[in-house]
């Protein structure tokens, strides 16, 4: 596993940044919105000089950029940086990708060229902005010559990816899949254009970094992240056969459409993609130990998730621990299915729940457990942790659901 994200640029930092409760969001740079309202965002403080010399950085376009510094440390963690792939290997090992928006701000900066006529835009500004271009990079710079595939479903699209990567292996026609995500839209226009959607958040006025308060009844809205995680997924045999350290079982994947309104969400869509994961794990609901909710902090989306919850659990709803992630990490659109899946994962393997931070103040519409403010091992309370799961949903109605078990032959 890999990921870059506003609370941490690796997964132990990333994770002990959920446990803690520290919020990567912040006031958005006047360099990047200078109007009149106080914006807020969970932006990562990403040098690609780290990674690449400058030439070869200003090749990707930033979403491009995160989703390979993500799939980097991931290849090390599943140590296929020091034993690469045969050629022939290599014909098996794919890509499935998810991002909403692709080259954001490639695409931005080459409209400010053109709108204030400075000229001609950037002859590469196609094959930077193009949305499959991470995966086509992150295909070319590991010699990946398997399938290759891009997902573009809004929210719910690195999800996706690792859904159908699961489901690809599964059915054989790959041994190895980079699945993930990345999302890089902190720009003044994406800014602008959800702004005046309304879904933003307010700055909270006391301390900008708890601005995203999902389950809370003064939440007022999203938070925008970015960032980009990457898992490794593998044929059970071939990874054990090279002794590869394998974090967990990815057991069920779920897919429905709400076939509703383009942006309000619906509960029986969410229901559907639910129960579909747990049947396909084999996996009753009883077994699910915590549950990483989509948990955007918008007033409409909180309480259906919350509703379609309790019809998916029924008695065990309030019994079982939910949280969202999103309240430090923002959401980051198209990648933050993946980063989810790997939070979950991540507390599976560790025993600690992370909390969802900044909830002083719950939505009595919103009642279940959702481990306010203060992590919480597993242990102490509830059941074991084996299974988890993780919610992902889509503007468009697409709903994504991942069900992972703990893995220990």
């Amino acid at each position: 596993m890999g990921i870059i994200a506003a609370v941490g640029q690796s997964v132990n930092e990333f994770f002990s940044g959920l446990v803690d409760a520290r919020s990567g969001v912040r006031p958005v740079p006047q360099s990047i919105y200078s109007g009149p309202a106080s914006l807020v965002a969970a932006q990562v403080d990403f040098n690609p000089s780290a990674y690449w010399p400058g030439h070869k950085a200003a090749q990707f376009d930033r979403v491009t950029q995160l989703a390979l510094a993500a799939v980097r440390e991931a290849l090390a963690d599943a140590s296929l940086d020091v034993r690469p792939l045969t050629e022939e290997e290599s014909w098996r090992a794919g890509v499935y990708w998810g991002t909403g928006l692709g080259g954001a701000n490639t695409i931005e900066e080459s409209y400010k060229e053109v709108f204030a006529g400075r000229g001609r835009v950037r002859p590469a500004t196609v094959v930077l902005g193009m949305n499959n271009a991470a995966a086509g990079h992150i295909s070319i710079e590991n010699g990946l010559r398997g399938p290759l595939v891009n997902f573009s479903t809004a929210c719910s699209s690195s999800a996706t990816s690792v859904g159908e990567a699961y489901r690809a292996i599964k059915a054989g026609h790959a041994d190895v899949i980079v699945a993930g995500g990345s999302e890089a839209l902190i720009t003044y226009g994406n800014l602008r254009a959800w702004d005046a959607m309304q879904a933003l958040a307010h700055a909270d006025p006391t301390d900008p970094a708890r601005s995203c308060k999902p389950f809370s009844a003064n939440r007022t809205g999203i938070v925008l992240g970015e960032g980009a995680a990457a898992l490794i997924l593998e044929s059970e045999d071939r990874a054990r056969r090279r002794g590869a350290h394998i974090h967990a079982e990815i057991a069920g994947y779920g897919n429905s459409a709400d076939a509703q309104g383009i942006s309000k969400p619906d509960a029986a869509g969410q229901v559907r993609a639910m129960r579909a994961a747990l049947a396909d794990a084999g996996v009753s609901p009883d077994e699910i130990g915590y549950l990483n909710a989509h948990g955007t902090a918008t007033a409409v989306g909180d309480v259906v998730e919350t509703s379609a919850i309790k019809q998916v659990f029924g008695e065990d709803a309030w019994r079982l621990p939910v949280s969202s992630t999103k309240a430090v990490h923002g959401h980051i659109m198209g990648g933050t299915g993946a980063v989810e899946v790997l939070a979950a994962i991540c507390a599976m393997e560790q025993g600690v729940l992370p909390p969802t931070a900044h909830l002083e103040c719950p939505d009595p519409a919103c009642d279940l457990d959702y481990v306010p403010n203060e992590a919480r091992e597993v242990g102490r309370f509830g059941k074991a942790l084996d299974a988890v799961m993780s919610n992902s949903f889509g503007f468009g109605g697409m709903n994504a659901v991942i069900v992972a078990r703990r893995y220990d032959r």
